[in-house]
């Protein structure tokens, strides 16, 4: 079987494919032809965040992970090893993460990598796992084989600043509501917050070109999008203060600005949610309006690039297959999803199913209760009109059963810490069971962080 792309998904697909026994030739056209976003030619390089999502039992990518931890993901694996603190989340010492995943495609035996551009898709069993920044010419090709037209949305990345250049005078170690701390909060006054929109409003954004069409999508949006949509909107979202209290004042500030932790050595912390396609000019002159960060050493740049993504629900079985043409498969980006995990978790069983295909068996979907199987049946049954690409959330598996109140005899409202733990337990047990039972896979029940206090991550 062919797998086209090497980012998470075609990674994982490949990887999964292959521990089942099935050959692949995996295409990568890095290094040969360089993206506008990577900077080298590794595998499941990160150009965005280095977090895959929130971790634990109230978390629904906490979920996604378990999922893929008990049926041995290669690219959780890798974040797990390469794991850098980061409170709720799951962030990663990038490079190193990306040097795991190289190592495991180029060392396994049954895999062949093939360096250049792929033009068209080629015949036999593939998966098209060619990411957001997918070629002209493929994205053509694909747009043909699905006679779907490709949509596109634009995707940001936020500034990293170099540590020693943060006024730690200022700024200060802490995690929302006594959570670990393991981010540095930039604390603004209503005089700086105002100050610090303001040039946000005047800040010269990316000018696309005629035929680009501006469509953000809303878990990725640029911080100068946020501020457009009202002066209030920043500080309710990203720079929110709630469960922060100033240990300068013993209160909560006016808005906040977070870095989290980019690499292992705590050297380069990246924004959290400023993802921006400011000027770099304009962009360094707003960074340095936020307390603590005046002198902020900027090391790189936040970037926008576009994002190629299909119809999911006009061309998608919940397998990820193509309902034009069953021998192929679709992962990540491309295939209707956002987020690291999520791209990895299709990629996990777009390369499973196309195994299973090249082994004359059925392709399969997860079961409903899982985040998988729920991820997989929307991108299969969502109102195609204004499709954008979804992450994983707890609306896509069932609600619980109503339990009902012993005294009053109506059903009794669950909260969220209440449901969201056993939502999770029946979800990985629901995967683990479908994962053994109908797949045939071995399965090894994972560790679980029990239920935190929902965060920023969450």
């Amino acid at each position: 079987m062919t797998v086209i792309g090497g980012g998470l998904a075609g990674s994982e697909a490949a990887l999964a494919a292959a521990r089942l026994g099935v050959r692949v030739r995996l295409h990568e056209m890095r290094p040969v032809k360089m993206t506008p976003a990577h900077r080298s030619g590794n595998f499941a390089e990160l150009v965005c965040s280095n977090s895959l999502g929130g971790e634990g039992e109230l978390q629904s990518k906490g979920l996604l992970q378990a999922e893929l931890r008990s049926v041995g993901g290669a690219i959780v694996g890798a974040a797990d090893a390469s794991k850098l603190p980061a409170g709720n989340a799951l962030a990663v010492e990038r490079d190193e993460f990306s040097a795991r995943v190289t190592a495991a495609v180029r060392e396994h035996p049954l895999i062949e990598v093939v360096e250049g551009e792929v033009e068209a898709v080629p015949d036999g069993i593939v998966v098209i796992a060619s990411g957001p920044l997918t070629s002209d010419a493929l994205a053509a090709d694909v747009a043909r084989l699905t006679g779907s037209e490709r949509l596109s949305f634009y995707d940001a990345a936020a500034p990293v600043i170099a540590f020693d250049s943060i006024d730690m005078d200022v700024a200060w170690r802490a995690g929302r509501y006594e959570q670990s701390a393991d981010y540095i909060n930039c604390p603004f006054t209503k005089d700086e917050y105002l100050a610090f929109f303001g040039a946000l409003e005047q800040a010269r954004s990316h000018t696309p070109h005629d035929w680009e069409k501006l469509e953000f999508f809303e878990g990725c949006m640029p911080i100068e999008e946020i501020a457009r949509r009202g002066i209030d909107t920043p500080r309710f979202g990203p720079m929110s203060p709630k469960g922060l209290d100033d240990p300068k004042t013993g209160r909560w500030p006016y808005a906040v600005a977070q870095l989290r932790q980019e690499d292992r050595e705590g050297r380069m912390w990246s924004l959290v949610g400023f993802q921006t396609g400011l000027k770099w000019g304009d962009q360094k002159a707003v960074v340095n309006l936020i307390p603590g960060l005046e002198s902020a050493e900027i090391v790189r740049y936040g970037v926008m690039h576009r994002n190629t993504y299909l119809n999911a629900p006009l061309v998608l079985e919940s397998t990820l297959q193509l309902k034009a043409d069953p021998t192929k498969l679709v992962a990540g980006v491309l295939a209707g999803t956002e987020g690291y995990l999520e791209s990895a978790a299709t990629g996990w069983l777009a390369g499973t199913n196309a195994a299973r295909l090249a082994l004359g068996l059925q392709p399969l979907t997860p079961p409903a209760e899982s985040m998988l199987g729920g991820l997989t049946r929307y991108l299969a049954s969502a109102n195609p009109k204004g499709f954008q690409p979804m992450n994983v959330n707890w609306a896509l598996v069932p609600e619980l059963p109503a339990e009902i109140n012993e005294k009053t005899g109506k059903p009794r409202k669950l909260g969220k810490r209440e449901k969201r733990p056993v939502m999770f337990r029946r979800g990985l047990n629901a995967f683990m069971t479908w994962a053994q039972a109908e797949a045939g896979l071995t399965v090894t029940p994972p560790p679980v962080r029990a239920a935190e206090v929902v965060g920023a991550e969450g």
